[in-house]
């Protein structure tokens, strides 16, 4: 015979407080002939008589009173436990970990962010930033929900969603002789042309590797996109970067661009783990950044 369930025990407390079967399973929105078969199971299952049903009401029998008196605070504990469930719940959906590639992080991200709060006050986002290569390994790890790269090829054991199309960019200094040119130029030219260049792992670092396989060793090689502009304006050497990172200082004259015989083309991707449907915030701020990228 089953053991009583939730329904029965606030049965059993209900009627040794309003004195009737009938108003305790009014109470309960049960009808009451099936209250008066929850209660006569109950009493088979636990080998004692519980209520007294006679034609002026119901009472609690002796067993019953002591037994409803258990069952009051077990239903205490059951519902401290649903309370505390939904608490930590909260707690979950008012927190959300994100990763991003540097390109992402810094001109894209932030809107992103800032989108969410405005819908979600009570929601505290946190956004590492670190290259491509790391978020994916913190996605995996379970450390963030949700990341952002801009590395191209298969990312194993992720699923991913494309949020946006980036465009990389050739800088030089102004009056480099590249910037004399009529025509693009030629790949077998960029790849035998020392560049400055960020660390491996970098989506923008990987994407080069893949548009010139046959490049020579680089000129530099540095950690951020900043690093990279400053040695550019500095006569270190050309590099390709996104346009994203590049537009100030095209727009200011402290570089110019050079057209190149190359699709620089790239997509942003959002990444999560496979196998794994998006929920809450994670999918709340994927859901922005297509948004975002729509518009």
């Amino acid at each position: 015979m089953a053991d009583p369930d939730l329904t029965t025990l606030r049965l059993l407390v209900l009627v040794g407080e309003l004195g009737s079967l009938s108003r305790a399973a009014a109470a309960l929105g049960v009808a009451q002939p099936s209250a008066s078969k929850r209660l006569t199971a109950a009493e088979r299952a636990l080998g004692v008589v519980l209520v007294e049903r006679g034609s002026r009401g119901s009472a609690l029998t002796p067993a019953g009173t002591v037994l409803a008196e258990r069952a009051r605070r077990a239903l205490a504990e059951v519902e401290g436990l649903v309370e505390a469930a939904r608490a930590l719940r909260a707690e979950r959906d008012a927190e959300l970990a994100v990763a991003a590639s540097m390109t992402v992080a810094e001109h894209l991200a932030p809107g992103w962010v800032g989108g969410l709060r405005r819908a979600r006050p009570d929601l505290r986002v946190g956004l590492r930033v670190t290259n491509s290569e790391s978020v994916c390994a913190l996605v995996r790890a379970g450390e963030v929900a949700l990341g952002f790269v801009e590395a191209p090829g298969p990312l194993p054991g992720l699923s991913s969603r494309k949020v946006a199309v980036d465009r990389l960019v050739l800088v030089v200094p102004p009056g480099h002789p590249w910037t004399r040119r009529k025509a693009p130029l030629p790949p077998a030219e960029l790849a035998a042309t020392p560049l400055v260049v960020r660390e491996r792992g970098s989506g923008t670092r990987d994407t080069l590797d893949r548009l010139l396989p046959a490049a020579c060793p680089p000129a530099l090689e540095l950690g951020s996109s900043a690093a990279v502009l400053g040695a550019v304006v500095a006569g270190a050497g050309p590099a390709v970067l996104s346009a994203l990172a590049v537009a100030a200082d095209l727009a200011a004259g402290r570089l110019a661009a050079v057209p190149v015989d190359l699709d620089l083309r790239r997509a942003l991707r959002a990444v999560w783990p496979s196998g794994r449907r998006l929920v809450g915030p994670a999918a709340e701020f994927l859901a922005l950044a297509l948004r975002d990228a729509g518009a």
